[in-house]
């Protein structure tokens, strides 16, 4: 017999960072969700369902109702730490191809936030003629665990949303250095909108890391392609190239390339890249 608090038949389990994320995905789909119904697709009881809904109501992530709960009434700001666990395969995709892009002599990298620059993070080779430049908190945590890599991390204040160090410091900083190639995450990244993000401090600080680059790749799932969010980091016609995935909307990556973008579409699958598509969609290359 099994237990009333696991409901027969359950799936694996989940971590809870990652049940939370889904939570929150479904919820940005269906706009309301029942405690009983996430708990059976879960497996697991229906008072560890209530607690995630209540640890994410308390970020302000959604709106608790009577047996379940219901989305924001607004386009929020997706913490980091939810934000890696989804879509993980082509975040993991993108950055091995964009690894490919290092040439092989010495090299100076940027990386700004973001779920997608910190899987590229993860990939970057043990070469000692690398060095990163990085105001995420994050990245620089993994990448100062490798001795080869010259690790520069940038001040500011920090954003608890994104691990970002953010501000007129950062900004200090960028402008006294030079980089090779600038990996970009985005918000959103759109012909009309540009690439955008959620929060006006963060746009310039990656404004001012764009800025100091002799090429700029923004790397994004496709989720991202055809959005716009609040804070406008650049035009789409300032960057070199971006780096998507398979799921990517075609009409937003045709109107991409169109604004003289060289456009990369890789599988979902590790290792993959779905050259094709790759051609398909390579528009002219800006010269650097």
């Amino acid at each position: 017999m099994s237990s009333p608090a696991e409901p027969a038949g359950k799936k694996r389990r989940l971590a809870r960072p990652e049940r939370m994320a889904q939570i929150l995905h479904e919820l940005s789909v269906s706009g309301s969700l029942h405690v009983g119904d996430l708990a059976r697709r879960f497996g697991v009881s229906e008072a560890t369902l209530r607690r995630d809904l209540t640890a994410l109501e308390e970020q302000r992530l959604l709106t608790r109702t009577h047996g379940g709960a219901r989305a924001q009434g607004v386009d929020y700001e997706l913490p980091v730490r939810y934000r890696e666990t989804r879509s993980q395969e082509a975040k993991r995709a993108i950055a091995r191809e964009a690894v490919r892009r290092l040439p092989p002599e010495p090299h100076v990298i940027g990386l700004t936030g973001g779920s997608t620059t910190a899987a590229l993070a993860k990939e970057l080779p043990q070469r000692a003629d690398l060095t990163v430049v990085t105001n995420a908190l994050n990245t620089a945590m993994d990448l100062v665990l490798r001795p080869r890599v010259k690790l520069v991390v940038v001040g500011g204040v920090s954003r608890p949303r994104s691990y970002e160090l953010v501000g007129p410091w950062a900004e200090q900083v960028l402008a006294s250095v030079n980089i090779g190639t600038a990996f970009i995450g985005v918000d959103g990244i759109d012909v009309a909108g540009g690439l955008t993000t959620h929060d006006e401090n963060e746009a310039r600080t990656n404004r001012a890391m764009l800025g100091r680059a002799q090429r700029v790749v923004v790397v994004a799932d496709g989720s991202k392609l055809g959005r716009r969010t609040l804070a406008r980091i650049a035009d789409v016609g300032e960057i070199h190239e971006l780096i998507t995935d398979a799921t990517a909307d075609s009409a937003a990556v045709a109107a991409i390339r169109a604004a003289g973008v060289r456009v990369t579409v890789v599988d979902g699958l590790p290792g993959k890249t779905n050259t094709a598509r790759a051609r398909l969609f390579d528009g002219p290359q800006p010269a650097v």
